[in-house]
Parts: structure tokens; C-alpha cells; sequence
């Protein structure tokens, strides 16, 4: 299955054609997916307690999975995936005749990587530590001045 969760999708067969969407569930055993604002069904919920009310709710429904196309984020276009190797893993990839930009955003260019690196927070460092060498520095000051 080529649809991840939280890809963005065009529904290419169907009543939903043409309808784009994102991902919000995937069942690779049974072979679909569930887009937000897609396939809504209608479930009456009971109520269970005293205080709760009765009511309908609207959830999404999956569809198949052949059913629906990835939008490559670069070009925006919806695209069969291609899959090529990057950095010895295998990523999906826009085809040929399109842009060929990485649709996996964990390899989507160095530039991102390098970007995380310097978002880090700093490393704590533990003040008890700090503390305890200024008494030991101190002590034997202390100790010396007795001496003499």
C-alpha cells in the first residue's frame, strides 16, 4: 500500500471523485484508508447514563485504497508512487514525469535535518554539581590558612 497516514489525497473513483483529503487512518490487512471529510457516514450514538443524550454522529468511512491518488507536495499534483533508495532506505518518491521530490517528509532534504539539529533545546545542567565544587575549592582554603 502506497498511502501513509496523514498524506494528502485526491479519491479518484467513486461518489467522493475528485474530493482531496488527508489520511487520517490506514488498514493495509483490508487495504484501505480513511480521508477526512470523506465517505461520512451517519451512526446513532445510545445514551448510556442518565445525564448523557441520545444522538447521530457523523464518522468517516474507509475506502479502498486503489480508490484514492498521493499529491505530491512540491508539484501539488496527484501521482502514482514511485519508489526509489535515499540514504540506503527505501522512500516514495513523485515518478519521472513529474518533479521527483521526496513525499516521505523524513527524507525530505537535508536542509530539514539541519534545521532540527539547531532547534534543540540545551542540555540542563545539574546545579547541585556547580554547588558542590565551590565548597570543595573552599575547604581546603580553609584548611590551609588554619595551618599556617
Amino acid at each position: 500500500m502506497n498511502v501513509k497516514l496523514n498524506d494528502n489525497v485526491l479519491v479518484i473513483s467513486g461518489k467522493y471523485a475528485g474530493k482531496t483529503g488527508k489520511v487520517i487512518a490506514t488498514s493495509p490487512k483490508s487495504g484501505t484508508v480513511t480521508v477526512e471529510g470523506v465517505n461520512i457516514h451517519k451512526k446513532a450514538k445510545k445514551a448510556r447514563k442518565a445525564n448523557e443524550v441520545s444522538q447521530i454522529t457523523e464518522i468517516p468511512a474507509p475506502l479502498d485504497a486503489s480508490n484514492v491518488m498521493v499529491i505530491c507536495p512540491a508539484c501539488g499534483k496527484a501521482v502514482r508512487v514511485k519508489h526509489s533508495v535515499v540514504d540506503g532506505k527505501k522512500v516514495r518518491v513523485c515518478p519521472k514525469d513529474g518533479c521527483g521530490a521526496t513525499l516521505d517528509s523524513a527524507y525530505a532534504g537535508k536542509a530539514g535535518k539541519a534545521a532540527k539539529k539547531t532547534e534543540e533545546p540545551k542540555k540542563r545542567v545539574r546545579k547541585r554539581a556547580a554547588k558542590a565544587e565551590t565548597a570543595e575549592t573552599a575547604a581546603p582554603e580553609n584548611t590551609e590558612d588554619k595551618a599556617e
